[in-house]
């Protein structure tokens, strides 16, 4: 099995960083400065991202199974977004490998449901896929600023999403179609009784991508977890806030 390429750096226990969608290793470059000094960072290209081989099939078994043959065989892992359904699978699947978890702006299904109101409309999703055939530098740069939408900060978390998508040649087309039917497919809900491990979930308070009551869904659902908002943050607040939440982590990871 190829494995997925990996940038390491700095000291401590192991951190494995995931990217959300449409996004590649480098949006955690504002984060990682914060913790490479308590942790030795492992920011992941998932598959088909930044020089990783892309999972033939792509779907979310294949992408766990790189991941879990990539890391260390103790890991603590922060995902966001798309990245926190990943690490959510990868620690229900690898329970004595994902030792804790990190869920920035995660939920376990990102599109409404009768039963399910606290995400947005698979209609949303599709028009992105349909967007992607005919422009796909375009329809990213859509992407990055509805992340940031709503965010006190919005003007700079949009131009350092933008920059992020514009400097990176992201993923090639048929992954990010595979990414996006996952997206609107995946739902965890299932699968959240199983995951014992201690996670602390990590939400913007004006997120409108994946609203906040997603968030507590994952406290309340999820059998050890805690959950810290940020204020004023909306879909990144990463990149709003990166000092006080490499703080929260290194607290949550250190308890």
């Amino acid at each position: 099995m190829k494995k997925l390429r990996v940038a390491i750096s700095g000291n401590g226990p192991d951190l494995a960083l995931l990217h959300g969608w449409g996004m590649d290793m480098a949006i955690w470059d504002g984060l990682a400065t914060h913790l490479r000094s308590r942790f030795t960072v492992h920011n992941v290209a998932l598959p088909g991202y930044g020089g990783s081989v892309p999972c033939v099939p792509y779907d979310l078994d294949g992408v766990v199974e790189r991941l879990a043959a990539t890391l260390p065989s103790q890991v603590r892992v922060c995902g966001w977004s798309w990245g926190g359904q990943i690490a959510l699978a990868w620690a229900a699947k690898c329970p004595v490998q994902v030792e804790r978890l990190i869920l920035i702006a995660t939920t376990p299904r990102f599109v409404r449901d009768n039963d399910w109101a606290c995400a947005i409309s698979a209609d949303m999703l599709e028009t992105f896929a349909h967007s992607l055939d005919h422009d796909s530098q375009a329809t990213l740069q859509r992407f990055a600023m509805l992340q940031a939408r709503d965010d006190a900060d919005m003007r700079s978390v949009s131009r350092i999403l933008r920059a992020s998508v514009s400097a990176h040649a992201v993923a090639d087309a048929a992954t990010l179609h595979a990414g996006l039917r996952l997206l609107l497919e995946t739902d965890l809900r299932g699968l959240l009784g199983q995951i014992a491990q201690p996670a602390r979930i990590v939400h913007g308070e004006r997120d409108t991508l994946v609203p906040l009551a997603a968030g507590v869904y994952l406290r309340s659902t999820l059998i050890n977890a805690s959950l810290e908002i940020i204020d004023g943050s909306a879909h990144a607040p990463f990149i709003a806030h990166p000092a006080r939440v490499a703080q929260c982590i290194s607290e949550f990871c250190s308890g």
